[in-house]
């Protein structure tokens, strides 16, 4: 099998749910005995957290980079980013290492693609949200997605950086969820894309109006397949 790197504490709980995704899969399709080989680099989430200005991306990009270089010094024959929002700072990243570095939009717009959906929202931080970064890649596979609503942006701001990110997990934060999945069917979805690795806290993946894509479970796929050789 071959070793992935996992940059990861953004924040540390998404790493967790990677950590045991990768591990799970790998174990069946190998054997129970079987575990994934895997570097992690956690970094202090409290470095990166809600950034906004260009400088404080291009430090963002700069710490990511280092981590990236870590990991392959250290053994890693590629690496994932273990958040959307960091995302933005991928080809900083990318450009660092020569190991391939899985984009996570790639992974789930493949996956939306192959099962023939043409309309989706996505869901996640104000950054992954509103900015290109992770629009681009459903785009450039002909997938249209809902224009963000401002009021569902600063709900789901809210709830991941006041509640998730910190562990915590509402019965008022689910039902606010459950009310943006059915006014995004209202408006037209085919599936809704948790562009954030800390929604399936809150959003349940089997029972919903809409299709749900979790996006840590098929970037965690994609490295299990990468460690697999598949």
């Amino acid at each position: 099998m071959r070793k992935i790197g996992l940059i990861g504490g953004m924040s540390w709980l998404s790493t967790r749910t990677y950590y045991d995704h990768i591990n799970r899969l790998v174990q069946a399709r190998r054997g129970k005995s079987a575990s994934a080989p895997m570097l992690i680099d956690s970094l202090d989430f409290s470095d990166l957290v809600r950034l906004s200005s260009a400088e404080d991306w291009e430090r963002a990009a700069e710490i990511l980079a280092d981590s990236a270089r870590r990991l392959e010094t250290a053994g890693a024959t590629a690496i994932l980013i273990g958040a959307n929002s960091m995302h933005k700072v991928y080809d900083q990243v990318a450009a660092a290492v020569s190991a391939p570095v899985i984009h996570i939009a790639e992974c789930v717009g493949d996956r939306v693609k192959a099962d023939g959906r043409k309309k989706v929202a996505l869901i996640g931080t104000r950054n992954v949200m509103l900015e290109s970064f992770y629009r681009q890649r459903f785009i450039a596979r002909d997938i249209e997605l809902l224009p963000p609503e401002k009021g569902f942006v600063e709900t789901l701001d809210r709830i991941i950086y006041e509640q998730l990110l910190l562990g915590k997990v509402t019965r008022q934060a689910e039902r606010e969820l459950k009310t943006i999945i059915t006014n995004l069917e209202q408006d037209g979805a085919e599936a809704v894309v948790l562009g954030c690795t800390e929604l399936e806290m809150v959003v349940d993946v089997d029972a919903n109006v809409l299709p749900i894509y979790d996006c840590t479970q098929i970037h965690a796929e994609a490295a299990a397949e990468w460690i697999l050789g598949e």
